[in-house]
């Protein structure tokens, strides 16, 4: 059998050549690596603890089971199982529909995951950030305070119920344009039609993608990448002119300048010169505050263009009717083409000294009469009509109250923020509920760090901090200040702890600031990707090959042990949670009979 690693480098060559067409991609699925690979990939993830439809989660994977399911592939038998719906609670107090597939249909959906994601990722195009390797919303924002310097207007795209409308028969024929191989396309709808379990009802699937399926992001993306490529042909009609028209007052202080430095070369009185010093100065300070062109030339027009998921923002220097003409024609194209719908409600037109939102951020364009010199020492705006990414205000102030650990009074018709105990942690001890502020701070700071208000985190962590002091004095019934005079130390929040090793250690409160981060990780989107698919570590898999049973030393077919979280075991003395703890993994390759025992506490 081919290594995975061969195997998808060799489909990656192929990827950018776009009328290049895939063919017996089945057999792919006939190779065990491919499936040994795919496990190591998701084993770690806490989700395949829960049941699927079929009451069976990643506990007893074992080399048998990955056999009868590649049985199945093969004589064509295998049909996914219906996923378990359940639903989880959205920021607007609606619920989102979840689907919690068997881990088999996991473990197949992540090997043609990868088989997709092989072919088609070189073909993306470097406006799509959702879901790729090496790419995320940071990455999104950063792109958009580089290339949408300048922009007069936003259009905000939004597409109603994307994952729940995306068309089985748009998809399959977007995929039958690079694959030609039918057994594979009629795996991939399998799992389109499986359908969904709820409350013990099945419910077939006409239109959308898996929900919570680990191939839903990869075919959300392929789908919209036909969105990409239009926006990608309709730039290249709609820009206009290499740059504007000169700015006929500029010129005329340009002119200005240029007599007064030839005055100054030829004037020998010391008095003279430096009155034309001054002068030329003047000119200089009035020049930089005059735009360098014409803002308002007919002639040059701009279009820019970022997606992530199924959001995605225009940056447009053109008219209001240019802006409603390209909403016109992006909608008319997703419609056409793609059979969704352009949220109206949502996909805005907003001008750009006014913040459009994208991806939680507010984004402007700032407005600047303060200069600097510029390399060649020329005074220029150099803040002027540049992109500005701000944390909204509301946001803060939402996520404060989604933690419960903000109140607001109104004082004088004025919002007054004041901290409030958290009473449903007050059961936790003290070092559990310091790490949960801390983790929260410092999750919302990661995400926002790159905006350039990135300080005003600090307002946050003020209400924060004395939210967790009123929850511990709600702990110990006594007042806040008893609270820090007892766990300050060196003006620090400070709870101490003894370790497994039986050391004392120290944990404090987040105080290592909010400065802004200039850079995203992995904003490289400049760059083309040149992606190689390097060969992983297939532990789970040599243990299970190896036969001895990691807790008997018997030899014989082995089953692989799974808990959820280390944690969750870090009190018990059998042995098999000390050999886990031991060494620190989630996993333990078991033969059948210790297995069992584990199971029933035996």
């Amino acid at each position: 059998m081919r290594n995975p690693e061969s195997v998808l480098n060799s489909l990656a060559e192929h990827s950018k050549l776009l009328d290049y067409k895939y063919e017996r991609l089945y057999r792919i699925m006939f190779n065990e690596e491919m499936y040994y690979e795919a496990y190591q990939r998701i084993y770690a993830k806490p989700g395949n603890m829960t049941q699927g439809a079929d009451g069976l989660t990643i506990d007893e994977m074992s080399l048998k089971r990955i056999d009868k399911l590649m049985a199945a592939i093969r004589n064509e038998s295998y049909h996914p199982r219906p996923s378990r719906r359940t639903y989880i609670p959205k920021k607007n107090g609606k619920r989102r529909p979840l689907g919690i597939p068997s881990f088999d249909d996991k473990l197949v959906q992540e090997v043609i995951r990868m088989i997709l994601e092989a072919i088609y990722e070189g073909s993306f195009e470097h406006s799509s950030h959702g879901f790729r390797p090496h790419r995320s919303c940071h990455t999104a924002m950063m792109q958009i305070s580089k290339s949408f310097n300048g922009t007069k207007w936003f259009v905000e795209g939004d597409i109603r119920g994307f994952f729940d409308n995306i068309d089985h028969d748009v998809l399959i024929g977007i995929l039958k344009e690079r694959i030609a191989d039918e057994r594979f396309l009629r795996l991939i709808r399998k799992f389109l039609n499986a359908g969904y379990v709820e409350d013990w009802v099945f419910h077939k699937t006409y239109s959308g993608t898996p929900q919570g399926g680990i191939v839903s992001p990869i075919l959300a993306n392929i789908y919209l990448d036909k969105l990409d490529k239009f926006m990608k042909e309709y730039i290249k009609s709609f820009d206009k002119g290499e740059e504007r028209k000169r700015s006929r007052l500029r010129q005329e202080y340009e002119y200005e300048k240029r007599i007064a430095t030839a005055m100054l070369k030829a004037e020998d009185d010391v008095a003279d010169r430096k009155l034309l010093g001054k002068r030329i100065r003047e000119i200089d300070r009035k020049r930089a505050l005059v735009p360098s062109c014409d803002e308002m030339d007919k002639d040059y027009r701009k279009l820019k263009y970022v997606r992530y998921a199924d959001d995605f923002l225009i940056g447009v220097i053109g008219s209001l009717e240019d802006c409603k003409q390209i909403k016109q024609d992006a909608a008319q194209f997703l419609n056409d083409k793609l059979k969704l719908v352009l949220s109206e409600e949502k996909t805005l037109i907003t001008h750009a000294e006014k913040p459009a939102k994208f991806l939680s951020f507010d984004v402007t364009v700032r407005k600047s009469n303060l200069t600097k010199r510029n390399a060649s020492g020329k005074m220029v705006r150099a803040y002027h009509k540049k992109i500005v990414i701000k944390i909204p205000r509301e946001t803060i102030r939402k996520k404060l109250l989604d933690y419960e650990a903000l109140e607001i009074k109104l004082h004088n018709g004025k919002e007054q923020w004041k901290p409030r105990p958290r009473t449903g942690l007050i059961f936790n001890d003290d070092l559990e509920i310091l790490s949960k502020y801390n983790a929260e701070l410092i999750g919302f700071y990661n995400y926002y760090s790159i905006a350039l208000n990135s300080g005003t985190i600090n307002n946050m962590r003020y209400i924060m901090e004395y939210s967790m002091y009123k929850t511990f004095a709600a702990k110990y019934r006594t007042t806040v200040p008893n609270i820090c005079r007892k766990y300050m130390k060196h003006g620090v929040f400070t709870v101490t702890y003894t370790n497994k090793k039986r050391e004392v250690r120290f944990r404090t409160f987040y105080k290592d600031g909010f400065g802004r981060k200039i850079e995203a990780k992995e904003a490289f989107f400049d760059k083309l990707p040149n992606y190689f698919y390097a060969k992983m570590r297939t532990s789970l898999i040599d243990r299970l090959k190896a036969r001895s049973c990691e807790l008997c030393g018997e030899t014989s077919e082995l089953e692989m042990h799974h808990v959820r979280k280390l944690k969750d075991i870090q009190k018990g003395k059998a042995p098999w949670e000390i050999h886990m703890m031991a060494r620190k993994r989630k996993t333990m390759a078991l033969c059948h009979k210790c297995h069992m025992k584990v199971h029933h506490g035996s």
